[in-house]
């Protein structure tokens, strides 16, 4: 990994545990229960938060842009999800439950000090210069979004659309390197990202699961028993580095200085929400592994 790749490989890791307390706080999950969402599993609530900047989207057009769910499972909340709440209601409540959110993790003090004011500055100036993207990608539908007035809000807003450019771009390495969805997380559990446990989430069955371990296998990717061989974890590298060079324009806009001074700022909040407990210790992301 080049330096550049490991810098901006970082700022994701920093910057997305305080996207993803959207899907895993309190605040939200009584938000999405406000709206009429069923919070007894965080699925209905995950999947209108997050495909709620598409607009009323299909179950396709979902599909493509979270990549790695498999159809049955979007189809299960998906366009039903309109039904219970429009997009822009959802879209008020998701800003709702990251304010609430926010200060019970961090104090109300907090939020609206200086410090979370100079990192929201910093990350707006890097999330404006991300490219427009993959028509219908959730980098470009986040970026379209009004930005929130409220420095802790602007933060989480450009945590948002950073993380989503980056997911668009490597959508598009997992394909240059002729991996569909399943094949995706398959190659990512066989590399240790996370246990192939881990990726049930996603919702592929047995049978789908086994025939991607036998495609990767005749290509060589994997061995007998499903971990990466050492073309497998090249490539998997290769795929990483790619989605490092698809999302290294903000940073580069943003220039070190402001890199090193936001990577700073962001430490202490990182460190919170970590020790916090809500996120889950192991994820599909691969955070921490790769």
């Amino acid at each position: 990994m080049t330096g550049e790749a490991a810098r901006i490989r970082q700022m994701w890791h920093l910057l997305e545990p305080l996207h993803a307390v959207l899907y895993y706080a309190p605040a939200a999950f009584e938000e999405a229960a406000a709206l009429g969402y069923d919070t007894e599993e965080r699925w209905a609530s995950y999947f209108s938060w997050r495909a709620a900047p598409l607009g009323a989207a299909g179950t396709e057009e979902v599909v493509r842009a979270f990549h790695s769910f498999a159809p049955v499972t979007v189809a299960r909340y998906v366009p039903a999800s309109w039904e219970t709440a429009p997009p822009e209601a959802v879209l008020a409540a998701r800003l709702r439950a990251v304010d609430r959110a926010y200060r019970a993790l961090f104090g109300d003090r907090r939020v609206e000090g200086t410090g979370f004011a100079e990192a929201a500055a910093l990350a707006r100036r890097a999330a404006e210069a991300v490219t427009p993207g993959v028509l219908g990608g959730l980098g470009p539908a986040n970026s379209a979004l009004p930005w929130p007035d409220a420095p802790h809000l602007t933060l989480w807003h450009a945590a948002t659309v950073l993380r989503e450019h980056r997911g668009d771009g490597h959508i598009a390495a997992l394909g240059a390197a002729g991996l569909d969805p399943v094949e995706s997380l398959v190659s990512f559990a066989a590399v240790g990202a996370a246990r192939p446990e881990v990726f049930a989430s996603r919702g592929w069955g047995e049978e789908e699961w086994g025939a991607a371990r036998r495609r990767l296998q005749e290509r060589g990717l994997l061995a007998a028993d499903g971990t990466a061989t050492g073309a497998g974890r090249e490539l998997r590298a290769k795929v990483e580095l790619r989605t490092d060079e698809e999302a290294a324009a903000p940073w580069r806009a943003l220039g070190e200085e402001g890199r090193v001074r936001l990577a700073e700022l962001l430490g202490e909040p990182w460190l919170e929400t970590i020790g916090s407990g809500l996120l889950p210790g192991e994820n599909t992301l691969g955070i921490g592994k790769v």
